[in-house]
């Protein structure tokens, strides 16, 4: 994908980023909660991102740092301006694009459509220093609910020089029918563009290094389901950093990219559409362990612990 350079067009009334129940002194404190692990902040989450609907409005985290403060997440960069941190979105949604930019479309390629939704919070079940727990609905362009999210953030100390990132995601269906996700492979892009998940837009000066247990770099770790993945980076600052991604669900693949941006996705729809069932919601828990430094593949497993994929 390219980067959108088109002016920006004017918002739709049917996406609209307050809630039913929010009025406007709960909607300018909603828009930004940090995360802290140990009086550090590590994390903010953006809850009403005020962007164009082409840029796939959605809550998101970022800046997310390393306990040293090095910066792990890029949003809004002029290559991808519609990846924001670390975020949930997904490209086509029953028909309606929830991730940003150009649609891929089957033998026509990538193509504006007048197909962006958004996905909103609409309200709060807990909000701490160290844990998020909210309500979203994922809608298309006329603002029809195709999905509902329950969704919880968490962040916790991993020793001295890490801390985890834990989201976990009920979906469940709003239309009383399967709801389909898909992805530009799914919809006849080659090359194993299976992205839309939890994406994670890393923070990188030069390319980083990717690898699982058995796999080194982007060929050979795109498409894979290993149980853990990991980046080896280097932030704006020079600070080294260490990414090690867990959480893949049945059926998911890591998506990654290292050369054309850095970037890592649990894929929902890697090669073949995912299904969210009529009365049976799809659950997703995705954990991030953040660390300084670049860690040693060998200590990996242990960093994680039993239930690191969990």
């Amino acid at each position: 994908m390219t980067a959108d350079r088109r002016p920006a067009a004017p918002h739709r009334a049917a996406i609209v980023r307050e809630t039913k129940d929010a009025g406007p002194a709960e909607v300018a404190r909603d828009a930004e909660e940090r995360l802290v692990v140990a009086g550090v902040e590590v994390a903010r989450y953006v809850v009403r991102p005020d962007l164009d609907p082409r840029h796939g409005p959605r809550p998101h985290l970022h800046p997310v740092r390393t306990r040293a403060g090095t910066p792990v997440t890029d949003a809004r960069p002029a290559d991808h301006v519609w990846h924001l941190g670390a975020s949930l979105a997904v490209q086509d949604v029953d028909g309606a694009n929830l991730w940003g930019g150009r649609t891929y479309v089957r033998d026509l390629g990538y193509t504006w459509r007048d197909d962006h939704g958004v996905i909103a919070h609409t309200g709060w079940r807990a909000r701490t220093t160290d844990r998020l727990e909210h309500d979203l609905d994922w809608r298309d362009r006329n603002g029809r609910t195709l999905l509902r999210e329950h969704r919880t953030v968490t962040a916790g100390p991993a020793g001295d020089d890490a801390w985890w990132l834990d989201l976990s995601a009920t979906l469940s269906s709003a239309t009383g029918a399967d709801v389909h996700l898909g992805s530009p492979a799914t919809n006849g892009r080659p090359g194993g563009a299976g992205y839309g998940g939890f994406f994670w837009r890393a923070a990188a000066t030069g390319e980083p290094r990717v690898r699982t247990a058995d796999a080194v770099g982007e060929e050979a770790v795109n498409g894979s389901a290993a149980p853990w993945l990991a980046l080896l980076g280097t932030g704006p600052g020079g600070g080294a950093y260490t990414l090690v991604f867990t959480g893949l669900g049945p059926g998911d693949r890591w998506f990654v990219r290292t050369t054309a941006y850095p970037g890592v996705c649990v894929a929902y729809a890697f090669d073949r559409p995912a299904v969210v069932a009529a009365g049976r919601p799809r659950r997703n828990r995705h954990r991030v362990l953040v660390a300084d430094g670049h860690l040693d593949p060998a200590d990996v497993p242990a960093r994680l612990g039993p239930v690191g994929g969990a």
